[in-house]
């Protein structure tokens, strides 16, 4: 990467944006480029882009002791107008942008490669680093979508250094825009510089989180009813909310973590007290949403296991109530059965004598009659008898 040419400014104290044991009160100006700042930059050997495509900037802004003093049009034109400004700073704002923007930026603010490949290519986990005077900050942000019931994650990509802030954002959230309305209402405030904003951008992507916990919470108190109602769709919405549970958690866990890691460095680096006091409380808010979230990935854990006992108890009463409808069939077919042997005799006996046999003693019997009756009562009778002991009928 070329050297940087640029007319020295005065600066001002960032503390955690320093590099250990660096000294602020006597940091040179970075020395400069063969070609001036704001040019596209050269096609690089590996087939990098010439041209710079500037439709995803979304907002660029030149400001000074807190206020707007500039509005360029494009990234040439912030870059010339930041040179211009004497104790100014440039906060610029990206919507996805191409290749050729990103290595513009990394070009004029000396932005690590390895930064930028990471705001290339997206889907990092949240983190922050330190490139020498620019931190590289990486942010999940959430938004709850009532239509669906689903969590949509965005991704957002900060770059702070002594007299910039880069934002590079890959979802709708957050709202960037009101984020730089706020900051631009209380100019006292966006006077402190570059942490400054990026205290502010903390700040609205956790205040994001809180619809979020609300509308997971009010999805877990409605699976809970359908689980006890007996919906057989509900374990496939524990499943898919606990998905975003987890990607809840990534979003959320290593962002306390980072925060704290900026707390232990305010009396070290001197942090203003303001800015000292809003990072707390930004810590605060996202310790707070972390252990909702464990606590919801516990919850649908537990009702996961409810579902399943439900379910398995559902099962079984049905199978037992099929069982139940199995033995009384069963009983039923054997009554049949029963009645349908002792009427079988009586049938037989007649059928025999139904023939008409010319040799047939008993046709010629005096007793033929009433034999064939009394043979017929005694075997209903012995098949009922045998049938009663058996509980057929």
């Amino acid at each position: 990467m070329s050297e940087r040419r640029r007319t020295p400014r005065p600066t001002k104290r960032y503390p955690w944006l320093r590099p250990a044991g660096a000294n602020r009160a006597g940091a040179t100006p970075r020395p400069a480029p063969g070609p001036p700042r704001g040019e596209p930059p050269a096609a690089a050997a590996d087939g990098a882009p010439s041209e710079v495509d500037e439709r995803s900037v979304v907002d660029a802004a030149v400001y000074r002791d807190g206020r707007r003093v500039g509005t360029p049009d494009s990234l040439a034109a912030t870059y010339r107008r930041l040179r211009e400004e004497t104790g100014a700073m440039a906060w610029i704002g990206l919507y996805r942008p191409s290749e050729a923007e990103l290595l513009s930026l990394a070009e004029e603010f000396d932005l690590h490669k390895l930064a930028i490949e990471d705001a290339m290519e997206a889907h990092q986990r949240p983190k922050l680093e330190r490139y020498g005077e620019t931190l590289f900050v990486v942010l999940r942000a959430a938004r709850y979508l009532d239509a669906p019931e689903e969590v949509d994650f965005g991704e957002l990509h900060v770059f702070v250094g002594p007299d910039f802030v880069i934002t590079v954002r890959h979802g709708a959230a957050p709202d960037l825009s009101a984020v730089r309305a706020r900051m631009e209402s209380t100019p006292e405030l966006l006077a402190l510089g570059p942490e400054a904003v990026l205290y502010a951008i903390l700040d609205a992507v956790v205040d994001g989180y809180a619809p979020v916990v609300a509308g997971v919470q009010n999805d877990i108190d409605e699976i809970e009813t359908e689980v006890f109602r007996g919906d057989p769709e509900v374990s496939r919405r524990i499943y898919e909310l606990s998905r975003e549970m987890v990607e809840f958690q990534r979003a959320t866990r290593p962002l306390v973590g980072m925060l704290h890691g900026l707390m232990a460095g305010f009396d070290k680096y001197g942090t203003d007290e303001e800015l000292q006091r809003y990072l707390r409380d930004v810590a605060d808010h996202v310790t707070h949403t972390s252990e909702r979230v464990d606590g919801f990935r516990s919850a649908l854990s537990d009702i996961l296991a409810v579902n399943a006992t439900l379910v398995t108890q559902q099962q079984n009463a049905e199978m037992r109530a099929l069982a139940e409808a199995g033995f009384e069939q069963n009983e039923e077919v054997k009554k049949i059965s029963a009645w349908a042997a002792i009427l079988f005799a009586p049938t037989l006996v007649g059928t025999i004598y139904g023939m008409n046999f010319t040799h047939m003693p008993e046709l010629h019997w005096v007793l033929g009659y009433p034999f064939a009756i009394l043979l017929m009562a005694v075997v209903c009778v012995s098949l009922y008898l045998i049938f009663k002991r058996r509980d057929w009928l």
